[in-house]
This record gives structure tokens, C-alpha cells and sequence, in this order.
């Protein structure tokens, strides 16, 4: 027997300065943000649901989504897959999941860290690992 696994997603979005898009879910403690997420729908493919899960929560149009990797996530039994995709244009939050959202440049990102204004998801997640990846210069 082979227990249930949902897939979601993991989107790490550029736009065309190569700067992150990076959120604040209403749920979270304050300052803490990540990369846009959400579950697959029945039907969807996965590069659908990147689409479909950015535009519902940042008002914004993706393209060149491209796989990067994946986790296997126990909230509840999930299995995320990581993508990179690009957009352009002014993120507008939808105001029930995602409270706000900006784009950000690396260093805007390394100096809000430093000061303690924003934290990131934790060290085992995908969510993280695409930002890191990002700082670095290694999301491509």
C-alpha cells in the first residue's frame, strides 16, 4: 500500500532585472516571507499550476517555467516541486492569502536579513533553497 501524496508547488519568480518576487502569507508572523506555493488541482499540470497559483495571488503572468527541483513535504503528505519562472510588471497581493508582495534585488534582500526586518523560510525547505540559490546567482 502506497499512502496519498498531494502535489504543490514552489515558484521562484524573476522579472526581467532579475530581481525575486518574494510574499507575506496573511498566516505568517510579520516580517517573515518566501516564494509563492500552492497545491496542484485536479486536471492541472505542473507548470499550469505555477501559472494559475501566481496569478490568483499576485495578479501577475508567468512564462519560461522551468523544473528545478523537488522535496518531499510532510504538511500533511506533500511532495513539492520547485520551478523557476519569470514575469513582469507590479505584483498586486490578493489580500485573503497573500498580504504583500515586492520584488527584490540581492542586495535589497542580504540588508533586510541583516537588519532583522524580514526572515525566510527554514533551512530544510525547498522554498528556501530556491532563494538562497537566487542570492547566489545559482537559480540561473
Amino acid at each position: 500500500m502506497f499512502p496519498r501524496q498531494d502535489p504543490a508547488v514552489i515558484v521562484a519568480v524573476v522579472d526581467p532585472q532579475d530581481r525575486l518576487l518574494l510574499a507575506h502569507q496573511t498566516s505568517w508572523p510579520e516580517g517573515r516571507i518566501s516564494v509563492l506555493a500552492g497545491f496542484v488541482e485536479a486536471g492541472e499540470s505542473l507548470e499550469q499550476t505555477c501559472g494559475r497559483e501566481i496569478l490568483e495571488e499576485v495578479a501577475l503572468e508567468v512564462d519560461a517555467v522551468t523544473y528545478v527541483g523537488s522535496q518531499s513535504w510532510p504538511f500533511p503528505r506533500s511532495l513539492m516541486v520547485g520551478f523557476r519562472a519569470r514575469a513582469a510588471g507590479e505584483p498586486a497581493p490578493d489580500g485573503v492569502e497573500i498580504q504583500w508582495a515586492r520584488w527584490f534585488t540581492r542586495e535589497e534582500l542580504r540588508a533586510q536579513l541583516e537588519a532583522g526586518e524580514v526572515s525566510l523560510p527554514g533551512p530544510g525547505s525547498l522554498g528556501r533553497a530556491l532563494i538562497e540559490a537566487w542570492l547566489t546567482g545559482e537559480l540561473g
